[in-house]
């Protein structure tokens, strides 16, 4: 027998009714943990679909890798310090890693009356040279398609690997509450810092990759090979085996000398240049 009163089914209601605005709490919070993840995908999906329908990108990976050379002199070379305090050393070696440049910084650093800014710009026109030769080299042509093939690969790989970690921060970043600090808050603040931390990575990476490129075959135009005619297949599907057969058909033979057509299968195209198969033109029983 079912017991109803109605002190019973008022208590039941509220506690349905908690346990149903705390799911939706639920769901609401993991709604603005995932809008953070949204504003970053809009960003990266815009840029994409920019580089995808421009067939020149060399402006923008000129300026990746002028931002790039920043940085490495940023990191080298502290603000208003003398020459005598610059990591000539260390940027001479980054410029070797990442730049492909066997460049003297250790001697411009020693003249007289040096300033950072003259180091970037001799480190931005080595660069540009540099690129400059590859593109008479390979051909202006082949060059555009090769930045934007490279730039198109790693902003792909970058973005999967940066999902990955957001998700990995999302799993923890719930723990932080025990320490009396908002969880949603503390996503925020990281997610937005690995952002900057893989727009900074992903324009190194273009930049040492294109910087570092060899091509085997230069002077060879991208195009599609016609086929050989003479090396030309069919293929039908053997009633019993049930597999693919692979024949070899000669185009330059003689259709009009049935003598020479030697032994033909029923199911291949007829000799004859008719375009039906054997059995239904010379091969008819």
């Amino acid at each position: 027998e079912a017991i109803i009163h109605p002190w019973i089914n008022k208590a039941l209601e509220k506690a349905q009714q908690k346990v149903e605005a705390r799911n939706y709490e639920i769901r609401k919070n993991l709604l603005k943990f995932d809008d953070v993840m949204n504003d970053q995908r809009k960003v990266i999906y815009e840029q994409r679909i920019d580089l995808m329908d421009t067939q020149d990108v060399s402006e923008t990976v000129n300026t990746m890798r002028d931002e790039t050379i920043d940085d490495m002199v940023d990191l080298h070379i502290p603000p208003k310090a003398y020459p005598e305090q610059w990591d000539a050393k260390g940027l001479r070696e980054e410029a070797a890693r990442i730049l492909n440049l066997d460049v003297p910084v250790t001697e411009w650093a020693e003249e007289e009356g040096i300033a950072d800014e003259e180091i970037r710009e001799r480190l931005k026109d080595a660069a540009g040279r540099k690129m400059a030769e590859k593109a008479v080299k390979y051909g202006p042509e082949i060059m555009r398609m090769v930045e934007k093939s490279i730039l198109l690969q790693i902003l792909d790989q970058a973005w999967k690997e940066h999902l990955l970690q957001l998700d990995q921060l999302r799993q923890g970043v719930s723990l932080r509450a025990y320490a009396q600090k908002d969880p949603l808050n503390e996503y925020k603040s990281e997610a937005f810092n690995m952002f900057q931390h893989m727009l900074n990575q992903l324009r190194e990476t273009v930049t040492t990759y294109l910087s570092f490129v060899q091509l085997q075959n230069p002077t060879q135009e991208l195009k599609r090979e016609e086929p050989d005619e003479s090396e030309m297949q069919a293929t039908h599907l053997d009633p019993t085996t049930g597999e693919n057969e692979v024949e070899a058909v000669d185009i330059k033979m003689d259709g009009n000398n049935a003598e020479n057509w030697g032994k033909v299968r029923r199911n291949a195209p007829c000799p004859c240049g008719s375009g039906k198969k054997f059995k239904q033109c010379h091969g008819r029983l």
